[in-house]
């Protein structure tokens, strides 16, 4: 008869542990993995914010919320004092980190 050796406690523990921390980075890489293809779908719309913001036009509409001249029910997130300029130094600073982990 064979016997089939038992392993230690520490063993269990450790093999339960390194499976918890692989379940954890599984899931996060495979959200991220979808995330990045969702960010790389939106690179045209990225790119178009960015001439928005930088070709005057984002300034022109703002001035005219300013003045009341743009109706109050439409959505203008957009025309926030520091929601794009944020939103674009978020979106580049993530595609940076994204660089820099992938070179190391």
């Amino acid at each position: 008869m064979i016997r089939k050796a038992t392993a230690d406690e520490a063993t269990i523990s450790r093999i339960a542990e390194m499976e918890a921390a692989y379940d954890k980075v599984r899931e996060t890489v495979e959200r991220l993995k979808e995330d990045l293809e969702a960010l790389e779908n939106l690179k045209d719309e990225i790119k178009s914010l960015e001439e928005y913001q930088s070709s005057g036009m984002w300034l022109r509409d703002f001035e005219a919320d300013e003045a009341g001249r743009i109706p109050a029910d439409l959505k203008r997130g957009v025309l926030s004092e520091d929601g794009l300029h944020n939103l674009l130094g978020d979106t580049d600073a993530l595609l940076e980190a994204l660089r820099k982990y992938s070179d190391e």
